[in-house]
């Protein structure tokens, strides 16, 4: 044998050959039963309840392979409701109210309409990004993959021809991905912690934009992870600080003594894109210096 002697990589087939083959078998009683199916391709076995552990790591699997395969090294995460569209729509809503309960909400749904393109805006900011040295992504943006502001937050990404990516949920009712997630990283999930916690993993900035029950819930186990120390600070900006000082005593906790006024400098508020970026900008190159100082 020489130096040159070509030694095979694998010498069994890979599961996609047998996967093949399998499709030839004889037909017979034995072979038509369910018991013979092979089992990563056996979707009543995969489904079973007993293989609920199985399908959690396939979703934390999936999600981190495709990640990693677009070279995606961090995210900068958009959180926000679903229900408030772009100017133009809201303002078709208004036109629509038919009693004052509903234009109030009208009303309020068109003057956080303007989070549309502040979220639009901040996407295409981020988007700009150069790759670093080693050829991955930084703060690339990621939303729910939904309508309204995860839409817009897609939408400012594409806007400057960079992907950007989509991680939706299976829902009762039907939810389409928003056409400006990138088709190859738009993700879809059965269990809302794994998906929770593909925002977090990758995340290195997060912005939280006016919304209801899921941004509460999503935005609140982020603080949450840093309050406790389980993760590291990073950037957390809440747009539109009139709407969570009303939705959110913050203070009120602080006076009650359940959080500290420490607990309060996790997050940030802001109005703006270019606000948002600055805050993200100055938290990195503050890092940075102290990092120096202490090497």
């Amino acid at each position: 044998m020489t130096d040159k002697t070509q030694v095979p990589n694998r010498v069994f087939p890979n599961a996609s050959q047998d996967a093949e083959s399998a499709k030839t078998i004889v037909s017979t009683p034995q072979t038509e039963s369910p018991a013979y199916t092979l089992a990563f391709q056996d979707m009543d076995f995969l489904l079973r309840e007993d293989l609920r552990p199985v399908r959690f790591q396939l979703e934390l699997l999936k999600a981190q392979l495709l990640l990693e395969e677009a070279k995606i090294a961090s995210t900068f995460v958009f959180y926000g409701s679903a229900r408030i569209p772009e100017p133009a729509k809201a303002e078709a809503l208004l036109a629509l109210a038919h009693d004052d309960k509903s234009r109030k909400i009208a009303e309020n749904l068109v003057a956080k309409s303007k989070y549309y393109d502040i979220a639009r805006e901040l996407a295409q900011i981020t988007s700009r990004l150069p790759r670093d040295d080693r050829g991955m992504r930084q703060f690339v943006v990621c939303s729910g993959g939904g309508p309204s502001i995860m839409e817009a937050a897609n939408r400012g990404a594409a806007d400057v021809g960079a992907e950007s990516v989509g991680l939706n949920i299976v829902l009762p009712h039907e939810q389409a991905p928003n056409p400006y997630v990138t088709p190859s990283l738009s993700l879809q999930f059965h269990y809302f912690a794994l998906r929770k916690m593909h925002f977090l993993l990758h995340a290195r900035a997060l912005a939280a934009f006016p919304g209801g029950f899921g941004t509460f819930d999503e935005l609140f186990e982020l603080l949450t992870l840093i309050q406790t120390g389980k993760i590291q600070p990073i950037p957390v900006l809440l747009f539109g600080r009139a709407f969570w000082e009303r939705v959110v005593n913050f203070e009120a906790l602080v006076e009650e003594g359940v959080v500290s006024e420490r607990d309060l400098g996790i997050f940030t508020y802001v109005e703006t894109a270019e606000e948002a970026w600055d805050v993200v900008r100055n938290f990195y190159e503050e890092r940075a210096r102290k990092e120096a100082e202490q090497a």
